[in-house]
């Protein structure tokens, strides 16, 4: 019985500095929103997006759309743009099937707020959560 205390104890020593660390990370953090939303905007983070909305909205195989994302990334990178600053007629090129209705989902905003199941990014679904918390906490 004795060989299981070690762990144990290394556990919660562990558990204490990581708090520890947390709590100091928590008192000095500083936001930066316009930062934030550049780091976003970064590396064709919605390209998920579109796939996702071949799929669902123009009756598109996840395989194929797959690749029909990856050839938009290819063309926004080339262009030196992200994927909602690609004119429609350089993404209908590309496939006939995307329409207007792909911007709704193409910004970081649109990505976000697409986000609606529990938990999710959605300001309403976060705003739920924020007030759950404060229930909790009793605020």
């Amino acid at each position: 019985m004795q060989d299981d205390k070690e762990p144990v104890f290394e556990a919660r020593d562990l558990l204490i500095l990581s708090l520890e660390a947390m709590t100091g990370m928590i008192d000095t953090i500083t936001f930066r929103p316009e930062r934030m939303r550049a780091a976003a905007e970064q590396g064709f983070s919605t390209a998920t997006d579109l796939a996702d909305w071949l799929v669902r909205e123009a009756g598109v195989p996840f395989r194929e759309a797959h690749h029909i994302t990856g050839r938009a990334v290819k063309l926004a990178e080339d262009r030196g743009c992200g994927l909602a600053d690609l004119p429609l007629g350089a993404l209908r090129e590309i496939d006939v099937r995307i329409d207007q209705r792909v911007f709704d989902v193409l910004s970081v905003d649109a990505s976000v707020r697409s986000r609606t199941s529990y938990g999710g990014t959605a300001p309403d679904r976060v705003r739920e959560q924020i007030a759950r918390a404060k229930d909790e906490l009793e605020f």
